[in-house]
Formats: C-alpha cells, sequence, structure tokens
C-alpha cells in the first residue's frame, strides 16, 4: 500500500520543472503586429505580425498592405524564393534573435519594393510601443520605427 504522503512530495518536486516550463514558451515582448511607417513619407506602408518559432527564433509576415500602389504586388525583383510571390503575406523578416536588453539581432530584413535582403536589427522602444528596425548593408543602415497595432 503506497503512501498518500508521496503525491504533495511529488507535487512540489514538479512544480518547478512546470514553472520553467512555462517560462519557456512565453511570448517575446516583440511578439504582435505592428505598423510600418516608410521613413521618407512619414506615412503608414503596411502591418506586418512578428511571430517566434519554438526555437527563439523570430520571423516576421506582412499581414495587410495599406494603400497599394496597385492591386495584390508581387515582390517582382526579389532575387531569393520569395521572386514573383505576392507581397501581402509574404515573410520580410527571418532569422532574428533575442540579444538581450530588448534588442534583436542575427537576421535579415527585405525590402520588397527593392528586392533586396539587408541584415537588421531590431530594438524595443518607448516601453514596447514602437520598434525600431534598421537594416544595413555594410556600415550604411537605415532605420524605421514601427508602432506597435
Amino acid at each position: 500500500m503506497r503512501s498518500n504522503r508521496s503525491k504533495p512530495l511529488l507535487a512540489v518536486l514538479l512544480l518547478p520543472a512546470l514553472f520553467a516550463a512555462g517560462a519557456a514558451v512565453a511570448a517575446d515582448p516583440v511578439v504582435g503586429h505592428w505598423k510600418t511607417i516608410d521613413s521618407d513619407s512619414g506615412k503608414p506602408k503596411s502591418i506586418v505580425e512578428i511571430t517566434q518559432a519554438a526555437n527563439g527564433a523570430l520571423s516576421g509576415r506582412i499581414v495587410e498592405l495599406l494603400d497599394p500602389s496597385k492591386p495584390n504586388p508581387a515582390c517582382d525583383k526579389c532575387k531569393d524564393d520569395r521572386k514573383g510571390k505576392p507581397i501581402a503575406g509574404m515573410e520580410i523578416i527571418r532569422g532574428m534573435k533575442p540579444d538581450g536588453g530588448n534588442r534583436y539581432a542575427g537576421g535579415t530584413i527585405l525590402k520588397p519594393d527593392e528586392g533586396k535582403v539587408y541584415k537588421s536589427k531590431m530594438e524595443l522602444v518607448d516601453g514596447g510601443a514602437r520598434l525600431e528596425v534598421s537594416g544595413c548593408v555594410a556600415f550604411i543602415c537605415k532605420s524605421q520605427v514601427w508602432e506597435r497595432q
């Protein structure tokens, strides 16, 4: 016959493991929907959804184009697997990883209207209400500030 005392002990031993597992699957603060703002015109361009994979890598997909120049535009200038594909629904951020202190690095970002892929980094600013996104070629970087939706 088993003692009922082992059940509470087992629960106490498993509790920290459950908390650790819950923390591992908690969404990163950058996950969500972001309105992209054109740095030249100051006008909103699209809504990007940033998601996190099980391995912690972040990706971003355009879920809506705001006032596109033509209906259902495709990435005609892209040179990779996205060539000719619709921009709406396209993954533009790939392989971004948390870099500590609300910073992210190690990934790339595609600028669909140019078809160019840039090394990228991101940083949450203004208490997480905005996301500063930059794309770089060598030492030349250009930034945009996106707004949380």
